[in-house]
């Protein structure tokens, strides 16, 4: 969903790095480029959607055309993932796509500054697959404008943080969605600092103190939640 090849480029290599994936298991879906393929879920065992600049908050009349079809993709998407339970993990921006479909309002209320934030797993976190045995509380790279402003109906909420409620959920039982980045690093972070210094998450001026601020910090946790669900899910 990211318009700009390096950080496009950079995501997707990224989810293989800490996913522990080969490029010849997956395949790649640019839905910044037209056409996008018709999706067979047969085809496949899981999908993983990255992040984007683009928020789906934003008022109808003020939305791409690029971005008014990745929205319709994602819908056409769920239509068919949820009703069979299709294992899918959305991080940041693929959790907003996922958390609308099922009913949560998407706003502004809960941004989070671009860095590291405290998660904290909940009582049906612990007992989730992907989070089984973590640490009760650990740090993730975070950075977005909007993000669920409650727990879709229906669905589990698996993590949370102090300024975001809802940064992790699952519905059924092969669906999640993941607010903060599990495929991050700091290397991959100074990348995306440095390209949307001036999309409006922070003042562009700060974009070296926050590359600074992030150059030594590690996030292995939800690195290995990525990997726990390829492993879990990858056969």
């Amino acid at each position: 969903m990211r318009p700009e090849d390096e950080t496009s480029r950079s995501e997707f290599e990224a989810f293989l790095r800490f996913g522990g994936l080969g490029p010849d298991e997956v395949h790649r879906i640019r839905l910044d480029k037209s056409p996008v393929p018709e999706i067979d879920l047969q085809e496949y065992s899981a999908i993983l959607a990255g992040g984007s600049p683009f928020d789906v908050s934003l008022a109808e009349e003020k939305k791409s055309l690029v971005q008014k079809r990745i929205e319709r993709f994602f819908i056409e998407l769920f239509d068919k993932v949820v009703p069979l339970d299709f294992p899918f993990l959305g991080a940041c921006s693929g959790n907003g796509h996922l958390g609308r479909y099922c009913g949560a309002t998407i706003s502004n209320t809960y941004t989070e500054p671009i860095g590291m934030a405290t998660l904290t797993q909940t009582d049906a976190g612990r007992l989730d697959p992907l989070l089984k045995d973590l640490p009760q509380t650990f740090f993730g790279f975070v950075g977005h404008k909007e993000a669920c402003d409650q727990t879709p109906p229906g669905a589990e909420l698996l993590l949370t943080s102090q300024l975001c409620p809802v940064q992790m959920f699952r519905v059924k039982k092969n669906i999640y969605a993941a607010q903060f980045h599990p495929e991050a690093d700091a290397r991959e972070f100074a990348l995306r600092i440095e390209v949307y210094k001036n999309s409006g998450y922070f003042p562009p001026g700060q974009a070296g103190e926050l590359i600074a601020a992030i150059k030594d910090a590690k996030a292995p946790v939800p690195n290995e939640i990525l990997r726990r669900f390829v492993k879990r899910y990858r056969s």
